[in-house]
């Protein structure tokens, strides 16, 4: 096939009138994607919940927990009666 051929082919193609789409689908699209929409924004509402937890929980831990204070040493023992 050459390249006019397959211009023609194209332009045919093109040229074509579209197949009837159902009367029924726009409704039943809207519906689904309108359920797309809440489920996907509901996640999103649930994951920035869970990072909220996760830094509120992390920022409760560091500050009880003191994880930058150097602990004691404990290989000496303590002087007593001396």
């Amino acid at each position: 096939m050459n390249r006019a051929q397959r211009e023609a082919a194209a332009r045919q193609i093109m040229e074509r009138t579209p197949t009837p789409v159902p009367p029924d689908l726009y409704p039943e699209v809207l519906r689904r994607g309108a359920r797309m929409l809440r489920r996907r924004r509901a996640t999103a509402r649930l994951m920035w919940l869970l990072l909220l937890g996760a830094t509120a929980a992390f920022v409760i831990w560091a500050l009880t927990a003191r994880p930058w204070v150097e602990p004691p040493s404990e290989t000496t023992p303590p002087l007593t009666g001396w």
